[in-house]
């Protein structure tokens, strides 16, 4: 065993408390310095930590970003989403293939360089994309990939890549990313000019009670999609027994053709760490947690930074903003890869150093979350739109959007449109309306809300968008004329098949059943009894699955067998003798017609 291993090992656990619940900044930290977070290491943190060995196998081998495998000095993660298979990732990663001549999955023989795939990393409006290291790079083709792989091995540093800064903070020496914001249409309540501390001034002035009020009365609604009361969450952690409670803030939007999350946080750090501050006051909480997808690690410098910032200027630690008794801070836990812990359960159990396991509910996070204490789990944009709230009034909040939908929404537009980016406009907007604003007026199809969502045809772009119609958590994906929506459909399923944690048989065995059954019908082998299999398997996936990743993974399936049927019997072949058409015997006699030199004769 290394010396140097074992000394890093135990400096690392150290710096982190030895605290088996620090699992992912341990295990983190080891993989940067080893490239991977071996066998030995591991057997090494458990001790340090004394926890399990299986605590610490169970992170590794969860996680993506995690390898028990020496990996390259450069590890280059390329988006394989369905947007970035539109903009031509296909010759990026043929060219990448031909550059370091390895295929995905490999390392080149140097040791220099790793080639992988990756789900949606935030960045559809400038796709294709990849992740090298930690650096996201952007709009990429062919030769801008090749020109990159050869500036690394001529021995630039990933970060010298990076030859014209995006707009906005994304400029800032603590950034300094290519990654663009691309924000289309700015709205009241996110994008507006405001003060920093304003809006925590006049919460503090209220009673923890009044603040909950406040809340309320602006009809502000969980921005993740789900649209549940964020007063009423609040209200139900600050009654939940225990002295102890927590705030955290889910900045996992692991959802393909979401990335709102990225431009709020670029933007508006403050604000979003201002609305968790009220938060924690409202609760009665001490201690906040802004859990940040793996994916925006390069971020994860600059928001440590205002952090920091806000503490020198009294807005977080002891009596803050001069509030007598009020001690609240903020740290940052960064994840490694899993789009299931965009589920509040499962990010807290990320959070408590464990595979990002959903758990068994009830008891809810509200009464027994975080280290089993009461916890309130909000997006970004949730904790946003809380400051504004205060800025202003929850009257003035409430006054925008539509009926039970309060507020402004933002939408993450991407696929056929002329205009990509980042949208915040009014609750109630029809979506032919805002087809228009975002140059997709051609659509055959757009999904709502991320795979987990609808996919809709034209009939239903009359639809408001809205909690009561057609509910988002941000994505919108434009699909214009040419596309396959089966293929589309088949390629979000791919997605959940990947992603799913395995924990429960029907999300885990279910979807590859769909997905196998769907390829079938696309590929011309489908009879007319498929489509009722597709419905019933749909079904049980939903009704039988433990949580929401499974719950809604069917929904590729189950929205385009309402809104483009016809587009599934097109495909159907009569089938008379109700022999599999699936099966094709000359290829399964292939092998033995080579051993015999002979053809075999079948009917």
């Amino acid at each position: 065993m290394s010396q140097n291993l074992e000394t890093f090992v135990k400096h690392v656990c150290r710096e982190n408390g030895n605290d088996a619940g620090r699992m992912m900044d341990i295990c983190r930290a080891v993989q940067a310095e080893f490239r991977c977070v071996s066998p030995e290491a591991m057997t090494l943190i458990a001790q340090e930590c004394n926890c399990d060995r299986s605590q610490v196998e169970g992170v590794v081998s969860f996680y993506h970003f995690f390898s028990t495998k020496k990996q390259g000095e450069v590890v280059i993660w390329l988006c394989d989403d369905v947007i970035d298979e539109m903009k031509g990732s296909a010759d990026v990663a043929e060219a990448l293939k031909q550059e370091l001549g390895v295929d995905f999955g490999q390392t080149t023989t140097d040791g220099k360089f790793t080639l992988g795939w990756t789900p949606c990393m935030g960045l559809p409006d400038q796709a294709p994309a990849a992740m090298i290291n930690e650096e996201l790079v952007t709009n990429l083709t062919g030769d801008k990939i090749r020109e990159m792989v050869r500036e690394l091995r001529a021995g630039a540093s990933v970060k010298d890549l990076v030859k014209v800064p995006g707009d906005g903070m994304n400029a800032d020496p603590r950034l300094n990313t290519m990654v663009s914001n691309n924000i289309r249409v700015k709205g009241p309540v996110i994008f507006a000019d405001i003060e920093n501390a304003v809006g925590l001034k006049a919460a503090l002035a209220k009673t923890p009670e009044e603040v909950i009020e406040e809340v309320k009365t602006s009809g502000l609604r969980g921005r993740g999609g789900a649209g549940f009361s964020t007063g009423l969450k609040w209200m139900f952690t600050r009654g939940a027994e225990g002295e102890q409670k927590y705030i955290m803030c889910n900045a996992d939007e692991g959802e393909p053709g979401t990335f709102k999350d990225r431009i709020i946080l670029t933007e508006c750090a403050d604000m979003v760490f201002e609305g968790m501050t009220i938060a924690g006051y409202a609760i009665g909480s001490t201690e906040g947690v802004l859990y940040l997808r793996g994916e925006y690690a390069y971020m994860k410098e600059y928001l440590d930074s205002v952090l920091e910032e806000r503490r020198d200027a009294g807005l977080l630690g002891k009596n803050v903003a001069g509030k007598e008794g009020f001690d609240y801070d903020i740290r940052v836990q960064l994840g490694a890869g899993a789009y299931v812990c965009g589920e509040e359960s499962a990010l807290i159990s990320s959070c408590e150093g464990t595979r990002g396991d959903v758990k068994t509910r009830p008891p809810y996070p509200a009464q027994k979350g975080y280290k089993g204490k009461p916890t309130s789990v909000n997006n970004v944009e949730t904790f946003a739109s809380v400051n504004r709230i205060f800025v202003n009034s929850g009257q003035w909040f409430s006054a925008t959007g539509s009926c039970g939908s309060s507020g402004t929404k933002l939408l993450s537009v991407s696929g056929d449109c002329k205009r990509p980016g980042i949208y915040e406009v009014p609750f109630g907007m029809k979506l032919i309306d805002f087809l228009k604003m975002c140059g997709g007026e051609d659509a055959i199809a757009v999904q709502v809300g991320g795979p987990s969502g609808e996919l809709v045809n034209p009939d239903a772009f009359g639809r408001s968008i809205e909690y009561d119609d057609l509910a988002t958590g941000g994505s919108m994906m434009v699909f214009g004329p040419g596309r396959d929506v089966l293929k589309v459909a088949s390629k979000f399923l791919e997605f959940f098949v990947e992603e799913s944690c395995g924990y429960c048989t029907p999300c885990r065995a279910g979807n590859v059943f769909i997905k196998e059954r769907l390829d079938r019908i696309i590929d011309g082998k489908g009879d007319k009894d498929d489509i009722a299999y597709l419905e019933q398997l749909c079904n049980t996936v939903k009704v039988t699955s433990r949580c929401g990743l499974g719950q809604t993974s069917p929904n590729p399936v189950t929205s385009t067998l309402k809104n483009f049927r016809g587009e599934y019997e097109s495909r159907i072949q009569e089938n008379p003798d109700r022999m599999e058409l699936s099966f094709d015997i000359n290829a399964e006699l292939t092998e033995a017609a080579a051993i015999t030199g002979r053809m075999s004769e079948h009917f």
